[in-house]
């Protein structure tokens, strides 16, 4: 077995290097990987170098959005067995802190998340990984849908922050792939009315497809006056921001009806952001925020598997890992067309 790792070091590189396949310890799983979906955060590693305060140092391999087969187990390993096809959660906490112990892993200030330096990625043919963060897919899930199981338990956690009930309305500002997972994830905890805002035309006829009730393109219409028609004037339950705009998440707050919820999931680059708080204490919303997810990916898998959800149908394009560059190139360049990229391992 080989193991061809892709590794960038400079902004805009990428490379391939032939690296030792990893063994597994008593409790891990040796995973072939063969789907990796290309995630907004790869995409500004391999651009900038860097997120904030997370700066790629050396050679680093991205990639997060994985899903392959199981070829090797450790000896303490009892519920994975060679064969398996699995989706991998790519967040290992500590398991010992306070975050830890309450189920929230994902605040765990130790936690190991590929792609995220220092910690390499899964764009590589062979990881080693925690066993107990391999999730089975049933028959019917594909591989390329396993790997998208990760956005979804964004999109998922996102409604669950926000409170996403039977008959509510859902304004989700963002039609990028985060965007349309929390809209897969409203419309499947039956949300009634779901308006998408977004600036490009190839995202909101994405979002039409996969169920948004009403679609606004921010380019060419007046999205406050368009909002207030659709929704009477009373604004919207749940209002999700997921483009990571300081604009866009400066319009949350009045996009919100009286007593609402303002979920911020979307990263803006800046720190620091002018917020109208006048509109928050007027309307008394509540404010939520995301950092991934946690305790979703059963939840996910099963959603996908009994057709509730059709994550797969929010890929447009899908590369050769031997392409990785282009793929990455291709996911900057063509960024109106490409609503989600897949680097395929076969």
């Amino acid at each position: 077995m080989k193991n061809i790792t892709a590794y960038m070091k400079d902004p805009c590189t990428m490379y391939f290097k032939e690296i030792p396949v990893p063994e597994a310890g008593p409790q891990d799983a040796i995973v072939k990987i063969e789907k990796c979906g290309i995630c907004g955060s790869d995409v500004h590693y391999y651009q900038h170098g860097r997120i904030g305060d997370y700066i790629v140092q050396g050679e680093f391999t991205l990639g997060h959005e994985v899903a392959g087969t199981v070829v090797a187990v450790g000896s303490e390993v009892a519920d994975l067995k060679v064969g398996d096809r699995v989706a991998l959660e790519p967040g290992v906490g500590c398991g010992h802190c306070e975050r830890c112990k309450t189920g929230k892993y994902n605040l765990c200030k130790d936690v190991i998340f590929f792609a995220t330096p220092p910690v390499q990625g899964a764009l590589q043919n062979y990881v080693r990984h925690p066993a107990n963060m391999c999730f089975k897919l049933p028959d019917n899930v594909s591989t390329t849908a396993g790997a998208l199981v990760e956005p979804l338990c964004v999109g998922l956690h996102a409604c669950k922050q926000g409170g996403v009930t039977l008959g509510q309305s859902v304004i989700i500002l963002g039609a990028g792939c985060i965007g349309l997972c929390a809209l897969l994830s409203a419309k499947a905890l039956g949300a009634s009315n779901v308006i998408v805002i977004d600036l490009f035309e190839k995202r909101l006829e994405f979002a039409k497809k996969l169920g948004a009730n009403e679609v606004i393109d921010a380019s060419k219409e007046d999205t406050f006056a368009r909002v207030e028609e659709l929704l009477g004037g009373k604004g919207a339950d749940v209002v999700i921001e997921c483009a990571g705009s300081a604009k866009t998440i400066h319009q949350t707050p009045f996009f919100a009806k009286l007593g609402g919820t303002v979920v911020l999931t979307g990263i803006a680059v800046e720190s620091e952001l002018q917020y109208n708080f006048a509109q928050v204490m007027s309307k008394e919303l509540t404010i939520k925020s995301v950092f991934r997810y946690r305790n979703l990916y059963p939840t996910a898998i099963a959603a996908i598997a009994d057709g509730t959800i059709d994550i797969e149908q929010i890929v447009t394009h899908v590369f050769r890992f031997e392409n990785t560059k282009e793929a990455f190139d291709t996911v900057i360049a063509d960024a109106k067309n490409v609503v989600k990229g897949v680097i395929s391992f076969e």
